[in-house]
């Protein structure tokens, strides 16, 4: 196999780009790196025809849009921000299955989608798909909401656009090069995967509401206290059910578990668990329990990948 070259790999992505592309284009930032890189890409091929969009649809990372924003200005792209978070919240408000949240969060994201692409008179979409998201999807193992014509889905027929993958033969250690070479800031180069359907499937079971204000605070709080650690992957799970605890006062309460995942990998393909420092992990717990009073306890998940998935869902 020949050894992976980035900047030959950018040059004809660019090239092909260019030709496949003849008026504007679209692309869907999520603050990811294959997100970004796609974008950068878009960019360099046709340069303002091409209109980079962040749905804020309400299952993003809290402060995530503004981050986003601020990174590419820097970059000289603009991104419009569109709020359609209670379009969003309420399609998949009540779901419990893992496989029917995909799917609908798939659905969602491309109506609301190819309405912005119209509005935006752009027929081609730009999509971060890389290889593991492929993998994953015809495997069987679990839908990737941004494979589509891989599981016989034509975008084209279906939404109204054609779809342009720069990144889909590609794992994400690759990735992350090509955004080496682009120059991208660290923290977009080395950005932990975030799920495509956001954190509709950090929920396990029923989506509502509260448990989305409740996952999203434990987010921000694991983002906070384990960034420096060198990992793939760091993020809390709301799991389904509730526990009994103690409150401050030493009364019974009735709250939610949230589990803990840290694993490292190379390319999401197979992952070990991160044996962490113990007052690292108290340090998170002790936070999660005092600043989330809905939560009751905070466990830690010592399993590989296989025989389990990355995330949960």
């Amino acid at each position: 196999m020949d050894q992976f070259d980035p900047a030959k790999f950018i040059e004809e992505k660019v090239d092909w780009l260019r030709r496949e592309i003849a008026g504007n284009a679209i692309t869907a930032l999520s603050g990811g790196v294959d997100s970004s890189v796609t974008t950068v890409l878009g960019f360099k091929a046709i340069g303002d025809r091409l209109k980079a969009v962040f749905l804020e649809d309400g299952f993003m990372r809290i402060g995530e849009s503004k981050r986003i924003v601020e990174i590419f200005s820097k970059l000289g792209l603009k991104v419009e921000v569109y709020d359609v978070q209670n379009e969003f919240i309420a399609a998949l408000e009540g779901i419990r299955d893992a496989e029917e949240k995909r799917k609908v969060f798939r659905e969602t994201f491309y109506r609301v989608f190819s309405r912005i692409a119209k509005s935006l008179k752009a027929e081609i979409v730009l999509q971060g798909t890389i290889a593991a998201d492929v993998v994953e999807t015809k495997g069987g193992v679990k839908t990737q909401h941004n494979v589509l014509e891989q599981i016989g889905i034509n975008p084209l027929e279906r939404y109204g656009f054609k779809v342009l993958e720069p990144l889909k033969e590609l794992y994400k250690n690759q990735v992350r090069e090509l955004a080496k070479v682009l120059k991208l800031p660290d923290e977009v180069v080395y950005r932990r995967p975030f799920p495509g359907p956001g954190l509709s499937i950090r929920i396990v079971g029923e989506v509502t509401r509260e448990k989305l204000d409740i996952i999203k605070r434990a987010t921000l709080i694991v983002d906070e206290e384990l960034t420096d650690i060198k990992c793939f992957q760091a993020f809390p799970v709301l799991l389904e059910g509730k526990a009994t605890g103690l409150s401050k006062n030493g009364s019974r309460k009735y709250g939610y578990m949230v589990a803990l995942r840290v694993v490292e990998s190379e390319d999401a393909m197979i992952a070990k668990y991160v044996k962490l420092d113990w007052g690292r992990l108290e340090k998170v717990r002790d936070r999660i329990i005092d600043e989330i009073p809905e939560v009751a306890r905070v466990l830690y998940d010592i399993t590989d990948k296989p025989p389990a998935t990355i995330e949960f869902e």
